[in-house]
């Protein structure tokens, strides 16, 4: 249960304290960790993005809507839009859809071209259920794309420029692969027993299984065209320094791997940002490499280890929100989903293309090889949690969750019936991923009291075209160890909407951070997180609708690092840093989640 305490009646200050730095943090005393792991579109007009925060006024827009990602981050962030996700209409799993009743997205933007999302499909064929590869195959050992020595590389080569070759209705092929993630991203699959209403793989507990199988699918496709049963896919091992750029096996022009739309400026060596708002940070490389495992830290340390506390319903915070048939799409992302895995899709794309393809929009995305190093690594962080940060977790227990079902086409052109509860195991499945560091684990920013908190003012509902800060009562405070493990205190951004589905919007969330809050480390220590919603349409009753959502934030741990654990009141501070101008916010408030 959820209460709102914010505080009645607050005007606007005359003075107004400048908006603290982004959410991230220099680590001057970072020490690595070596630790290893062995119908129709309804067609609408889109306008273009501007990046940048302010403190008050302003105006900029951005990119195009529905194909690209929503992104919740911080100390605990879980994101439910309004009116969907935690209990459906039938309280019953996804069923794989109708591939007969393939039809046009209906969420792709006005500006890009005509496409065909629909794998190929012929009438009466029967699907097989998924059964896992014996257990005497070969392990497929997926290794860190920066890694990889020239044999690998030629081979890897040689499977994809065969994919490529294939015939264009091959089930196999490379451009039957890319459409089977625009199908089922963009709208073009119906629930099933609920015409017109979509199914929606983001943003949702069903992000990790889907992209698991598509990769599993794909590789082994691969394989069979070079008749290695050894081949792996690599992975982007952006969590790692030597990773924080583009991966250069997949920057030559005369590879297979290479795809022409891509940001020309963000080829190798330029530095990578997991925190990429729509322009690169001016700062040097150490710090934006220092500021990259922070956001790491954020994301897999701190939401994992509420997982553990927490229990089955602190799953969500790192799996996105449940999803069943009946559920509008995108009940809400998980962290890593969030970020990193939306702001590195962003920094791929072409912005000279009119909504970032290919990588920069859902539509388009896996039409770039580069698609499935990227996903290896966010299906590599998924390994992480079960196998060696929580060894044993079981996710969630829910049927719902673990009897979703969808189809792929197999290495041997076979329709695949698979199940969720098919995919937890990358040991059944043969594969598993090459040991690299995770030097993130000690990449927690410094804490320490944050100083007087810049003075609140303003009221809800309250437009994102300036900084918004606001006095929340907190209903408990000073709870005890037990208590706090026992339930999480959740600051929940209430009733966030926003009207045009063309923009890329980003904010920042803070507590108490401090009036003179520009020594970027103390900030660092008081931010809850960051909210970034990359283009997206949401398609209701054959119309577009405003996008709706709720961002939470699981402050615990933050309070305790700022001393603010007894604090009755807080400042909460809500910063715009990009496509801002439109967005409103209904109201802040505290609750408790077991």
């Amino acid at each position: 249960m959820e209460s709102i305490n914010v505080a009645p009646g607050t005007t606007a200050t005359p003075r107004m304290a400048p908006p603290p730095p982004p959410c991230t943090t220099n680590l001057q005393t970072l020490h690595y960790n070596n630790l290893l792991l062995h119908r129709n579109t309804k067609r609408w007009r889109p306008r273009s993005v501007s990046c940048s925060a302010r403190a008050a006024g302003g105006g900029g827009r951005g990119v195009d809507r529905r194909d690209v990602l929503l992104g919740i981050s911080g100390a605990a962030a879980m994101v439910a839009t309004q009116g969907g996700g935690g209990g459906g209409a039938l309280a019953a799993p996804i069923q794989a859809p109708d591939l007969g009743d393939c039809h046009q997205p209906v969420d792709v933007p006005a500006t890009a071209p005509a496409i065909n999302c629909c794998p190929t499909y012929s009438t009466g064929t029967v699907a097989v259920d998924f059964t896992p590869p014996p257990a005497s195959s070969p392990l497929r050992v997926r290794p860190a794309a920066h890694l990889a020595d020239r044999a690998y590389l030629a081979k890897y080569e040689r499977a994809v420029s065969l994919m490529k070759k294939l015939p264009a209705d091959d089930p196999r092929s490379f451009e039957q692969q890319w459409r089977v993630h625009c199908a089922y991203c963009d709208g073009a699959y119906d629930q099933v027993g609920f015409p017109g209403l979509e199914i929606q793989i983001h943003s949702c507990w069903l992000f990790f299984p889907w992209h698991r199988m598509y990769l599993y699918f794909h590789e082994r496709i691969l394989g069979k065209l070079i008749g290695d049963e050894t081949f792996a896919l690599p992975f982007w091992n952006w969590d790692a320094p030597d990773g924080m750029s583009f991966p250069a096996i997949y920057a030559n022009r005369w590879s297979p791997l290479y795809d022409p739309r891509r940001n020309q400026a963000h080829l190798p060596p330029f530095p990578l940002d997991l925190d990429y708002s729509g322009t690169d940070p001016t700062i040097p490389k150490d710090q934006l490499i220092d500021q990259n495992l922070n956001i790491m830290y954020r994301q897999a340390i701190h939401e994992l280890r509420l997982d553990m506390i927490s229990g089955a319903r602190k799953a969500q915070l790192f799996m996105g929100q449940p999803y069943r048939a009946g559920d509008q799409p995108e009940p809400g992302a998980g962290t890593v989903e969030s970020v990193p895995h939306n702001p590195v899709h962003r920094w791929t794309g072409d912005p000279r293309q009119p909504n970032g393809e290919d990588m920069g929009i859902f539509y388009s995305a896996a039409r770039d090889p580069v698609f499935f190093a990227h996903h290896g690594n966010v299906d590599r962080m998924w390994h992480i949690r079960r196998g060696l940060l929580f060894p044993g977790d079981t996710d969630f227990t829910d049927p719902d969750w673990l009897d979703a079902s969808f189809f792929f086409y197999d290495e041997e052109a076979r329709l695949v019936r698979v199940r969720v509860r098919d995919t937890l195991d990358p040991a059944a499945l043969r594969f598993t991923y090459q040991d690299v560091g995770l030097p993130w684990l000690n990449a927690k920013p410094s804490t320490g009291a944050a100083g007087t908190p810049a003075p609140a003012g303003g009221a809800f509902p309250a437009t994102l075209d300036k900084t918004v800060r606001v006095a929340v009562t907190r209903p408990r405070a000073s709870r005890s160890r037990e208590e706090k493990e026992e339930e999480e205190e959740v600051l929940v951004i209430e009733g966030i909407e926003i009207p045009d589905h063309s923009t890329y919007v980003k904010f920042d969330v803070f507590v108490n951070a401090p009036e003179s809050g520009d020594g970027t480390a103390t900030c660092a220590a008081t931010c809850a997180g960051s909210v970034a919603l990359a283009p997206h349409g949401i398609h209701r009753e054959g119309q577009r609708s405003p996008r709706k959502t709720v961002a939470r934030f699981g402050i615990c741990d933050l309070l305790d690092d700022i001393d603010a654990d007894g604090d009755k009141t807080i400042v909460v501070s809500i910063v715009p840093r990009c496509g801002c101008d439109s967005v409103t916010v209904a109201g802040v408030s505290i609750g408790y989640a077991k």
